[in-house]
């Protein structure tokens, strides 16, 4: 069966996705707090398992307003996919950083575009918003989803180094 996508209009309103034989109708929009048990569920799917309350409390804290933002793709009331993204503002050349934190789509949708929608929906965003670069970083085995971005234009381009609290050496550790 062959999908397709067409992005109808700003973030918030409908998109259609469907096969030859007939169109279904989802639409991207912020993510709300009653989203929580399927947003939980869907982090569990990319691995990341949380329990429900941690996953209201951080939908809460994120969709305050500033620069966070979590879109999500709802097909026939039920959420099936989500973006985290974060704009930080930068020290050493003017505008803002993006990141990219969380991005999964509910394993019966996915090669369907909704992944495509939502990173675009988080570009269209930030570039308005003084965003210069945006990033996202995607575990070494994820080797379907660094296709994925690289097919959206993000290149490979630094290294990232990770000190986890209480590991490593360091003042903490010293003691």
């Amino acid at each position: 069966m062959k999908w397709g996508l067409c992005f109808l209009g700003q973030p918030g309103s409908q998109f259609l996705f469907g096969s030859r034989i007939g169109m279904e109708a989802a639409a991207i929009r912020s993510a709300r707090v009653e989203d929580t048990l399927q947003i939980a569920m869907l982090l569990g799917q990319l691995g990341y398992p949380n329990e429900t309350e941690a996953v209201r409390e951080r939908i809460s804290l994120l969709s305050s307003g500033g620069g966070d933002r979590i879109w999500v793709a709802e097909f026939q009331g039920k959420v099936v996919g989500l973006l985290g993204f974060h704009l930080i503002p930068l020290l050493h050349v003017s505008g803002s950083l993006g990141r990219i934190t969380a991005l999964v789509v509910e394993e019966n949708f996915r090669g369907k575009g909704i992944g495509r929608q939502l990173v675009e929906t988080a570009e269209r965003w930030a570039w308005k918003r003084d965003c210069i670069r945006i990033e996202v970083t995607s575990g070494e085995q994820r080797t379907q989803a660094h296709q994925f971005y690289q097919d959206l234009g993000y290149a490979v381009e630094s290294r990232r180094f990770i000190k986890r609290k209480g590991e490593g050496k360091g003042p903490r550790n010293w003691e």
